[in-house]
């Protein structure tokens, strides 16, 4: 059997694949942060398609932490049934489903608010960002318990597993990063300082809620004098001895014109991946820019990572396991309603 067909284990939560859905913002929702009936459709098309895990975008824990007015929120016990009816839809067709708990930080364009930041470093200077105000010790404290709050609603509904977002340059990567980081408190200046608020949610997430965690980072931001991937080697192996479950490797976001962005070819960020394989003893999801079943079961062959998470491919294509299934000559996992199609 393909390696990308066959079952694996994030924590205790047992994929039928190791094929993972992406979390990717889809802009659907408005001021309530509701799931709305196309968020229904779109991530139960996927799990008719098979995938093993599927990853619901960015989802704020709190109205200012959102990245536009119109994302997902978690932040309020009102929103939980429609998040209810979501899991219960994506497990009446045996896919496994998670969460990405997320704060936007200074990217946040939610016009009703002013964004908040590790330092008052706006991403542009131009609109629609804004200068962010710089958060205060009770702040963040009080940041770290939306994230667990919006973590038990979560677990309420049925979620299997939670996502924490410390990438793309939203909140979390931007305590991270030397250059949006200017703090001179216990949350600034050293490597582990920096680290200490991803650290510190991550911990409280595993404590309080015993889910499964995945923590997404990115690899480097591509500056220099900025976040690179001998950070994220230390960061994940911290990950690792708070208990996270798997680190998913993504790079970039956190600066608008990088100094040293790479050629955006297929595969361009596994190798971050592998190098943090390497160094850990937890799964690793890898992801950007893995377009085929083929380049999937590449990167699992070379030992590059353990999951493939697919972002655009699965967006053209729900139904993108079925091709891999006829590829790899296994055509009786192809849904029988479908097999015709192959």
């Amino acid at each position: 059997m393909s390696k990308l067909l066959s079952s694996g284990n994030i924590g205790t939560c047992q994929l039928k694949n190791k094929v993972i859905m992406a979390p990717m913002c889809m802009y659907k929702s408005d001021e309530s942060g509701e799931l709305k009936p196309f968020h229904s459709f779109h991530y139960t098309a996927r799990a008719i398609g098979g995938v093993g895990l599927i990853i619901v975008e960015a989802t704020a824990v709190e109205p200012k932490g959102r990245i536009s007015s119109n994302d997902l929120g978690i932040w309020d016990d009102s929103q939980k049934q429609s998040h209810k009816n979501l899991v219960d839809s994506v497990h009446s067709f045996d896919s496994k489903i998670g969460i990405q708990l997320a704060h936007a930080g200074r990217k946040s364009i939610v016009k009703s608010s002013i964004p908040v930041a590790p330092s008052s470093i706006a991403f542009d200077i131009s609109e629609p960002f804004k200068i962010p105000q710089t958060l205060t010790i009770e702040e963040i404290n009080q940041i770290k318990n939306s994230f667990l709050k919006a973590g038990k609603r979560a677990k309420e509904v049925g979620y299997d597993v939670l996502e924490l977002h410390a990438a793309h340059g939203y909140l979390l990567c931007e305590f991270l990063s030397p250059l949006t980081n200017k703090r001179d408190d216990i949350y600034g200046g050293s490597l582990k300082n920096r680290c200490r608020l991803t650290l510190e949610i991550a911990k409280l997430l595993k404590e309080k809620l015993s889910l499964p965690l995945i923590v997404r980072i990115s690899a480097s931001e591509w500056q220099t004098g900025g976040w690179d991937i001998e950070d994220s080697i230390y960061l994940s192996k911290e990950l690792e001895k708070v208990g996270v479950d798997s680190i998913h490797v993504s790079a970039g976001g956190n600066q608008k014109e990088p100094d040293l962005m790479p050629k955006l070819v297929p595969l361009y960020q596994c190798e971050y991946a592998k190098k943090i394989k390497s160094n850990i003893n937890i799964p690793v999801i890898a992801v950007g820019l893995i377009t085929t079943p083929k380049q999937g079961e590449l990167l699992l062959e070379e030992n590059s990572c353990d999951f493939i998470a697919y972002g655009r491919a699965l967006l053209r294509n729900p139904n993108l396991i079925f091709e891999g299934a006829k590829e790899f000559n296994e055509s009786y996992l192809i849904d029988k309603s479908y097999q015709r199609a192959y």
